[in-house]
C-alpha cells in the first residue's frame, strides 16, 4: 500500500521533552512508513485516538514549514543552545525525507545556531547529508544512533517490514564515522525469545565494530497499549509458541523486570568491551576550542538577557 502524505504546517518546530536526559525534540514528520510492529509511538497514536494499528503509517504527516519555523525558534535570545534530538517520534530518514529534504533543513539550521544535535534513525539515506552533517559536528556537538536491533533475516523482515535492511544501516555508519561523525549503534529494542539470544547479539556487536561504531547500548522491547495489541497480534502470527512468554513477562506491564533486562544490557556491555567498540575515527570532526567558548557566552548572554 503506497502511503498518503498530507502536509500539515507546524505552529512550533520544537518539543520540550520532560524527565529524559535530553530537553528538546523535533520531528519533521509524523508517520512512519516503516511500520515496525514494536513501535512505541502506536501508543501514542491511540492515545491521540489515531490508527495504531495495521493502518499506522499508511498515512505521513509533512510539517512542510518546518525549518523556516525552526530557525525563527532558535533565534530567539531566550534559545539556550541545549540539545535536540531529531527522530524521537518517528524516523527522519524515512523515505519521505528523499523528497521533501526537511530533516536536512533541520540540520543546517540547528548547526548554523551552533545547537548540539542527536539523530536516531533506521534510514541510510542520512549519508545524502554528510555535508550539513559535518557542517553542524564543526559548531556544537552532533551524535547519530542507528537503530540496529538484531541481523537476523527473518526477525528483521517480520518486524521492522518497511526498513532497509541492516547491513545497509551499517555501510551508512562506515560513510558517517570515515567522515569524521560520531555514530554510535542502539540495540534496541530486543525481543525476548528472539533478538536476546546471545549469538545474535555477539553479530551485532561485531558488525558494529567492523563498521566503525563508536559506542553500543540496548535495550529490551516495552509494550504500552496501542503498541501492546499490534506486536502480540504480529508474535501470534508469526512466532505463535512464544506468545505465552510475552503474556507472562508483560503481565498487566509496559517494561519487563530487572531481572529480565540488567542481563541482556550487562551481556552487551561485555561483548563491546571483548570486540573493541569505542571511537576510533580517524579525523574526528569537532567543534573548535573558540567555538565552544563562544556559544558558552553566547548561552551566558542569553540567560542574562531573560533573567
Amino acid at each position: 500500500m503506497r502511503p498518503e502524505y498530507r502536509d500539515e504546517p507546524c505552529k512550533t518546530a520544537l518539543t520540550r521533552v520532560r524527565n529524559m536526559r535530553f530537553k528538546w525534540s523535533l520531528n519533521p514528520y509524523m508517520g512512519c512508513v516503516h511500520r515496525c510492529t514494536f513501535c512505541f509511538v502506536r501508543a501514542f497514536e491511540k492515545l491521540a485516538d489515531r490508527p495504531f494499528d495495521a493502518r499506522y503509517g499508511t498515512s505521513i504527516r509533512v510539517k512542510t514549514n518546518l525549518v523556516e519555523v525552526l530557525r525563527a525558534e532558535l533565534a530567539k535570545k531566550s534559545w539556550k543552545r541545549e540539545q535536540v534530538v531529531v527522530g524521537t517520534a518517528t524516523d527522519p530518514y524515512q523515505p519521505a525525507e528523499g523528497h521533501f529534504r526537511l530533516t536536512r533543513g533541520a540540520i543546517e539550521a540547528l548547526g548554523d545556531a551552533r545547537t548540539p544535535i542527536g539523530l536516531i534513525t533506521r534510514g541510510p539515506l542520512i549519508v545524502r547529508d554528510v555535508d550539513v552533517l559535518a557542517y553542524a559536528s564543526s559548531r556544537a556537538e552532533v551524535g547519530v544512533t542507528f537503530s540496529i536491533p538484531t541481523l537476523d533475516p527473518t526477525i528483521w523482515r517480520l518486524t521492522e517490514p518497511g526498513t532497509a535492511p541492516p547491513r545497509k544501516r551499517l555501510r551508512a555508519i562506515r560513510v558517517l564515522v570515515d567522515a569524521g561523525i560520531d555514530a554510535h549503534v542502539g540495540m534496541a529494542p530486543i525481543l525476548p525469545g528472539l533478538s536476546d539470544d546471545p549469538a545474535k547479539m555477539a553479530d551485532v556487536v561485531r558488525a558494529a565494530r567492523d563498521a566503525g561504531a563508536t559506542s553500543i547500548w540496548t535495550n529490551v522491547l516495552y509494550l504500552r497499549p496501542g503498541t501492546r495489541e499490534h506486536f502480540l497480534d504480529n508474535l501470534a502470527r508469526d512466532w505463535p509458541a512464544l506468545l505465552p512468554m510475552y503474556e507472562r513477562l508483560y503481565s498487566g506491564l509496559a517494561y519487563v523486570t530487572k531481572d529480565v533486562v540488567e542481563p541482556v544490557r550487562a551481556r552487551v556491555r561485555e561483548l563491546a568491551r571483548e570486540h573493541g567498540i569505542a571511537d576510533r575515527r580517524e579525523n574526528p570532526i569537532r567543534p573548535a576550542p573558540e567555538v565552544e567558548a563562544a556559544v558558552e557566552q553566547l548561552s551566558l548572554d542569553g540567560l542574562a538577557a531573560i533573567a
